[in-house]
């Protein structure tokens, strides 16, 4: 694990609420923050998982406490947001990260598979920010006394342009994406609360890769990846607390890509030796061609 580039006391004082922070990248935001000073509240649909996450982080220090809830519920989403109130007297911010994922070919998905990540991913996400908003608009004590609570929510590049085997994971993360930016309109202009995404690429190590990709993923990543490796879910952690810091107070409705351009490449389908080789004949072509001559009349 890197050392963090950080203080210590970066987000000291702020109460945190992290959906799907009892694994995975959830579970690293929740440790990041409470690292850094945060108050942690996780929720999640299982205890087990739950108790375990609260149990690691007070051995850390960490003042932290877990919900069972499902974001899917909006009685859920209420009384997890009132019981983190509760607990520690306010929400200074919320990060959704609960998300529902699986491979399966759009002939093969049923609606009701396909609803059933929609309403995890797309309509759990607003479901929290629905109810958690009468707190956050009396977010920010010790950012500052005119700012308002912080949201970020976890998305994916899949919908940037398309992606084989998930077309339900796509629109819903395209939907998150549209929530983050209408509400960081809406509620950053009325409330001055801040609302910004984060997509990850490929993270090792998580619930979700060891679904959805091989374990030989890194080696072929090699062909694809600018930075030839996966990510860590430490990398998102670290993204998540710069948009929560004063580092990040002029962010709103933005999603943060971190995922080392993967999103950006192609197969490679001439290799570079190839490249070098037609490179070099047209230059060579050029240099003697007759003046005026166009080199496509040689």
């Amino acid at each position: 694990m890197m050392e963090s580039p950080f203080k210590a006391d970066i987000v000291k004082g702020q109460v945190v609420l992290i959906t799907g922070g009892g694994s995975g990248i959830g579970f690293e935001i929740s440790t990041q923050f409470g690292k850094h000073g945060a108050s942690v509240a996780i929720m999640g649909r299982r205890k087990q998982v739950l108790d375990s996450a609260v149990s690691t982080l007070h051995s850390f220090g960490i003042k932290a406490v877990g919900f069972e809830g499902d974001v899917r519920k909006q009685e859920d989403a209420i009384r997890v947001v009132e019981s983190t109130f509760k607990h520690f007297g306010k929400i200074d911010i919320l990060v959704n990260a609960a998300a529902g994922n699986f491979l399966v070919s759009a002939e093969d998905l049923s609606p009701n598979g396909f609803r059933t990540v929609m309403d995890i991913d797309s309509v759990g996400t607003f479901t929290m920010c629905h109810a958690a908003l009468k707190y956050l608009k009396k977010g920010g004590q010790g950012r500052d006394s005119a700012s308002g609570g912080i949201i970020i929510n976890i998305s994916a590049t899949l919908h940037y342009t398309a992606s084989w085997y998930q077309i339900h994971v796509s629109a819903a993360k395209a939907a998150v994406d549209s929530i983050t930016r209408n509400l960081a309109l809406e509620w950053g202009t009325d409330y001055n609360i801040r609302v910004n995404g984060i997509a990850p690429g490929p993270i090792g190590d998580t619930p979700g890769m060891s679904k959805l990709a091989p374990d030989d993923i890194d080696s072929k990543a090699r062909d694809f990846m600018p930075l030839y490796k996966l990510g860590e879910k430490w990398d998102i952690a670290i993204a998540a607390l710069y948009l929560a810091s004063n580092a990040g107070k002029y962010i709103n409705g933005t999603v943060l890509v971190v995922d080392g351009g993967l999103w950006l490449s192609r197969p490679r389908h001439i290799p570079k030796v190839a490249v070098k080789q037609v490179s070099r004949a047209v230059e060579k072509r050029s240099r003697n061609a007759p003046v005026g001559v166009p080199t496509s009349k040689l």
